[in-house]
């Protein structure tokens, strides 16, 4: 019995020194060095008709907003690209999908649900052209990014609203495309903040 409890107890106590001790201050440290101190992408922007991640509501005040660039966050106005649906309504202390399979009935409806919207508010878009990250959640319901072609389905959309060329939202598309990561992982994205803020930019 002394023979596995007492290493069982020396491995317990190593364990809670290193992992909740000098190996959290280690990933710390490193954590300094990156940008922002790990704290993650920060976008400001002054406009004020955007959703602040902080508040979770549009400010009508000119001061400065500050937005993450890396958590998924919620942007259904017509006048803008819209994000990637969430199976937890972007909150990114609750991440998580919706555990529900492909099959599954509720699921099934779900999306129906969100192919009928999409097309209700972009009607010059054929069912088949929709792309399927536009209308399901990522396994975290934080995604940042869409596709690019879900960000091309829904350019005539804004262009019609905010009465521009539709060319030149197209550009504003192709300038925010960002390559996969060294060039081989992934595929190309957009992160749809950035785009928005590009948007909100335009003269």
């Amino acid at each position: 019995m002394k023979q596995n409890i007492l290493p069982a107890i020396r491995l317990t106590l190593f364990c809670a020194v290193f992992f909740s001790g000098i190996y959290t201050f280690l990933i710390y440290g490193i954590a300094q060095a990156a940008p922002n101190n790990g704290k993650g992408e920060i976008i400001l922007s002054e406009k004020s008709n955007i959703k602040s991640k902080q508040s979770g509501k549009a400010s009508n005040s000119p001061k400065t907003s500050y937005y993450y660039a890396n958590i998924g966050q919620k942007f259904d106005k017509d006048e803008y690209f819209w994000s990637r649906p969430s199976a937890v309504d972007y909150n990114a202390a609750g991440a998580g999908g919706s555990n529900k399979g492909p099959s599954n009935p509720d699921y099934l409806k779900e999306v129906e649900g969100r192919i009928d919207n999409f097309l209700k508010h972009n009607p010059t878009v054929k069912r088949s052209e929709i792309p399927s990250d536009i209308v399901t959640a990522s396994g975290a319901g934080l995604d940042p990014n869409i596709s690019v072609q879900a960000a091309r389905v829904q350019a005539q959309r804004i262009a019609d609203i905010r009465k521009i060329d539709i060319n030149t939202v197209n550009t504003l598309i192709e300038k925010n495309i960002e390559p996969p990561f060294l060039g081989i992982f992934g595929t190309e994205k957009i992160n749809v903040l950035k785009l928005n803020i590009a948007l909100d930019g335009l003269k």
